[in-house]
């Protein structure tokens, strides 16, 4: 077994200092042990033990000693400069902020069409290198930018990327994951970490087989609503619907449902109760393009679902035509390691492209329709709708601390809660239109009772 270099260097430094002490005969018989030691050719072995902790003087006030232990760090010219980052960072930002796994095979058509619609400017020399630079010199470039991003003290459970099991319920076609057109659905709620009352839904549907997302927001859980939303979703799908796969909620497992898959001839699929693996790769995208683009705040007006909505319709272009994916195509457990494979990172634009299954009239329109998309002027949309939402959000907070505030010691508020039946250790909390007596509407009130004052739960 051959010695590290770490220990090759303490070897070193432990002989140098006996060698070159000795005479010439025992040099030679401490070279010939070093050698079968180390594995150096003799030549080179007598010099580095020859000159391991030599002095030498450069100047009056400069003296070098050598020494093994510390050899010098190689300088190599920087190969992306300023230009090269500055153009990266902004890149970066309008797609945004992907790893450079996703990133770097979009590279030079992303660039292409920001440069199209007069977004960017590079010159030559700077196009040229971000054309041919790697992922792992976009992360390692992008390091210290990636950190400013990040948001400290939050910890919320992100979905994992496991394999898909269902239960089937009715079928008509078998379960074909590479064929676009069977869809996995799931709603995500807007309750703003309470449960009570009304608040908005977000019907997420995600294709299996290409990524292909769409998402819109409804008023509530109900069946009519959610059915509603579904038919909208499936005249926007750029292939047939063939299938769908649901949670066991009861605003999808119900007779207008499944009346309607089956006269449609849709294939309707059930997962496993408490199992939200099953439904993986909708989970997925509930966090990664829902919970990205609107957060984790209540909203519960008919203004918020509405501008909800809005964004959603940019959200679906610049998701599906310029967030590229990857797909996991083999996982191997060796021990306690486990070594996972991905595909090419795709956008679902281009694995519609590639599917043999959609029709070529409809990859021309998707084609058309790609020609004239901007993803810098979607982002410019998407964020100015977000602000919009995060001011509905901080005023409906601000007016209710205001009402709070005003009526801190009001004794006709305490008869609101014995109203509600509920005992001085529950909390009370009323929301938008379902507001109990005494609450104005639009408003999200929580409120604590106390025995001398009402106090606001933080």
């Amino acid at each position: 077994m051959r010695l590290t270099m770490q220990v090759r260097k303490s070897v070193i430094a432990a002989i140098a200092l006996r060698y070159q002490k000795e005479g010439k005969k025992q040099k030679g018989l401490i070279l010939n042990e070093f050698i079968e030691l180390t594995g150096y050719n003799r030549s080179y072995a007598s010099h580095i033990l020859q000159a391991h902790g030599k002095k030498i003087r450069v100047r009056n006030d400069t003296v070098i000693e050598g020494d093994i232990r510390k050899g010098a760090k190689r300088k190599r010219q920087r190969k992306y400069g300023d230009k090269e980052l500055k153009g990266l960072k902004k890149i970066w930002g309008i797609m945004d902020c992907i790893c450079g796994k996703r990133l770097a095979p979009m590279l030079k058509e992303v660039i292409c069409i920001l440069e199209r619609h007069k977004e960017i400017r590079l010159d030559r020399d700077t196009r040229k290198k971000l054309h041919k630079i790697s992922s792992s010199t976009i992360d390692r470039l992008l390091a210290e930018e990636r950190k400013k991003q990040n948001i400290k003290c939050r910890s919320h459970t992100k979905p994992g990327t496991l394999l898909k099991s269902q239960i089937p319920i009715r079928t008509f076609s078998e379960w074909d994951e590479k064929s676009p057109g069977f869809v996995e659905v799931d709603l995500v709620g807007h309750d703003g970490g309470d449960a009570r009352g009304e608040f908005i839904q977000t019907l997420d549907v995600t294709d299996i087989c290409t990524g292909w997302t769409e998402t819109q927001a409804v008023r509530n859980k109900a069946q009519i609503w959610v059915f509603e939303a579904l038919k909208d979703i499936r005249g926007r799908l750029p292939f047939k619907l063939m299938g769908i796969d649901s949670d066991n909620g009861s605003e999808f497992i119900n007779n207008h449902l499944l009346r309607f898959c089956i006269e449609e001839k849709i294939t309707f699929t059930r997962a496993r109760s408490y199992r939200k693996n099953d439904n993986c790769f909708v989970e997925q995208k509930n966090y990664s393009v829902v919970r990205r683009a609107v957060g984790y705040s209540r909203y519960d007006t008919e203004e918020e679902r509405n501008t909800l909505n809005e964004l959603n319709s940019h959200l679906r272009l610049y998701t599906n035509f310029f967030q590229p994916v990857m797909k996991l195509i083999e996982k191997i457990r060796i021990g306690s390691k486990v070594i996972k494979k991905y595909d090419k990172p795709r956008t679902p634009y281009q694995r519609v492209l590639e599917s043999t299954l959609v029709p070529q009239d409809r990859k021309q329109q998707l084609r058309q329709q790609y020609a004239t998309l901007n993803p810098a002027d979607l982002k410019r949309k998407i964020t100015k709708l977000q602000q919009r939402l995060l001011k509905m959000v901080s005023l409906k907070e601000t007016s209710r601390r205001q009402y709070v505030d005003s009526n801190q010691g009001n004794e006709s508020l305490l008869g609101v809660y014995s109203g509600m039946g509920l005992s001085e250790k529950n909390d009370c909390r009323a929301f938008g239109e379902t507001s109990f007596s005494g609450f104005p509407p639009n408003l999200l009130i929580l409120l604590k009772k106390d025995r001398k004052r009402c106090k606001r739960v933080k």
